[in-house]
């Protein structure tokens, strides 16, 4: 037997040793099983394979059977990850997770490279320049979309309804957020764009809407979260507390009891009770879902648009010996009304699809916008 499988097979059995004081014949069992595939790889494949690569595939294959959003980082990619804002790498501006062994667009964040060249959320991502997508890892995918800022890449996406697969050519740029945009629509709706859950965004948010209470005219508000893939759950909870006097916010449920929590608003409505309608759509996602979510539950307001992603679940970057890490759900988050997020979303309380093609957020395309200002008006 190969050296590198008996080595595999030691450390396996000393882990499941340790792990397992009762009788686990079934676990052995696999173990054997998956060093026998590996003996038979190493000797039989036709090509010759990198046995580290091969089992850094195994680890990941074991991480992504568990949901989308759970993977392996490498030492290399953990510190990609850890640097990707330093300016020397560019990116396209999208949140991606993985479905059926393709990267799917969970939402491309406004004014960046992806969004102009009209990607959307819920496009499955099945070829990168010449490279199939379809057997990579999650990480490995997000590898090959990384480069040079300045540098072009051409992603091939399929998208529902549409039969010939779409191809954009994309120039990489460092990806900068604009949290927080505000403006007065129409001289009577406050209008608040929000476009992440940054670490300063309750504040930006809080700011914005001070600014817009000046203006004596507004008596309703809009708060867009379209095409918002979440980000820090203790944002999504500040935000909805700006709106809420009372009441459960959410809750996060998991197997270790120190993650299960409940978040509860305090009283004081920063907008004094005036009428509000949230946008969502696909590309909703995770906090997005936290802050529609417990204004629908609580009906403090009125939900307009398409139904949100359903990414309701904790992610944590666990440290490994080796100076990778793993990308872990611990927790999931639950509505005020009890209702799990994930694989379902929110359901807003008007649907309104996008209607054409060229659909450009806060734009004469925006039907949804358009819809929600003439129902301020009635």
């Amino acid at each position: 037997m190969n050296k590198f499988v008996k080595i595999i097979i030691i450390l396996s059995l000393l882990y499941f040793s340790k792990s397992f004081a009762t009788n686990n014949t079934a676990i052995y069992e696999k173990i054997d099983l998956f060093s026998e595939v590996l003996s038979k790889i190493n000797n039989e494949y036709v090509d010759e394979i990198d046995q580290s690569e091969a089992m850094d595939a195994a680890i990941d294959g074991v991480l992504q059977s568990l949901d989308p959003y759970s993977s392996y980082m490498s030492p290399e990619m953990l510190l990609n990850m850890q640097t990707e804002t330093s300016g020397e790498f560019g990116g396209l501006g999208i949140e991606v997770g993985m479905e059926a062994g393709v990267v799917k667009v969970i939402s491309p964040i406004e004014d960046t490279p992806a969004s102009r060249a009209g990607v959307k959320a819920g496009d499955y991502i099945v070829k990168i320049n010449d490279d199939q997508v379809q057997g990579k890892s999650l990480s490995e995918a997000v590898e090959l979309m990384r480069g040079k800022v300045g540098s072009s890449i051409e992603i091939t996406v399929r998208r529902k309804d549409v039969k010939k697969a779409l191809i954009f050519k994309i120039k990489r740029e460092i990806i900068k957020i604009q949290s927080v945009k505000s403006e007065i629509l129409e001289d009577k709706v406050g209008y608040l764009r929000l476009n992440a859950f940054n670490e300063n965004s309750s504040d930006q948010v809080k700011k914005k809407l001070t600014e817009i209470k000046k203006n004596k005219s507004v008596n309703s508000y809009i708060l867009d979260l379209r095409n918002n893939p979440g980000g820090l759950l203790s944002q999504a909870i500040k935000i909805s507390d700006f709106f809420l006097d009372e009441g459960e916010i959410v809750s996060t449920k998991s197997r270790n009891k120190l993650e299960n929590r409940k978040f509860f608003a305090r009283e004081g409505d920063i907008i004094d009770g005036k009428t509000l309608i949230v946008l969502i759509n696909y590309g909703s996602a995770s906090a997005s879902e936290i802050v529609a979510g417990a204004l629908k539950d609580h009906k403090r307001a009125i939900l307009v648009g398409e139904q949100s992603y359903g990414k309701g679940s904790v992610q944590s970057i666990i440290p490994l010996k080796n100076k990778g890490a793993i990308r872990l759900t611990i927790s999931k988050y639950y509505l005020p009304s009890g209702k799990s997020i994930s694989e379902v979303g929110v359901i807003p309380d008007i649907e309104i699809d996008e209607k054409t093609e060229d659909f450009r957020i806060n734009t004469e395309s925006d039907n949804q916008l358009q819809y929600a200002l003439k129902l301020l008006n009635e």
